[in-house]
């Protein structure tokens, strides 16, 4: 159970540095650039990605007690399918909070992910991504 919890914890701590970075990327590119806040959303994403795939292979979801059941190309490729899937959450999301309920694009972006990053991202990351094989490997003394 605490074994859980860390992963949890570790696993949450790496979306949210990806996750600062995904939102300082897009108002970036809203308010410094120009591009229409969707535009930037997505631009966001593939950065807050980038550094959120890197954290969660090497630290994350890493462990010396078990291996990945996946190859890297294998992972890379299903947390691309996660992403793609996220990025359409979050742009239809951010977009449909911001033009319905008239809120700031900003607050609408925040509002849309914590759900997509707690119900959708992490948990198709943890059991689907980087997912470990059931044997342990044992480490020599």
């Amino acid at each position: 159970m605490l074994e859980r919890l860390r992963i949890f914890i570790k696993a949450q701590l790496s979306a949210f540095i990806g996750g600062a970075c995904d939102y300082l990327a897009m108002i970036f590119f809203t308010e410094v650039v120009g591009l229409h806040y969707v535009l930037s959303t997505v631009a966001g994403c593939i950065l807050g990605a980038i550094v959120n795939f890197s954290l969660n292979k090497a630290w994350a979801f890493y462990s010396t007690r078990s291996i990945y059941r996946f190859s890297f190309s294998q992972q890379l490729w299903r947390f691309l399918l996660v992403f793609v899937g996220g990025v359409l959450l979050k742009a239809a999301g951010t977009g449909l909070l911001t033009q319905l309920a008239q809120l700031d694009y900003r607050v609408s972006r925040i509002a849309t992910d914590i759900p997509v990053a707690l119900l959708f991202n992490y948990v198709l990351q943890r059991y689907w991504v980087f997912r470990k094989n059931k044997r342990k490997v044992i480490q020599p003394t």
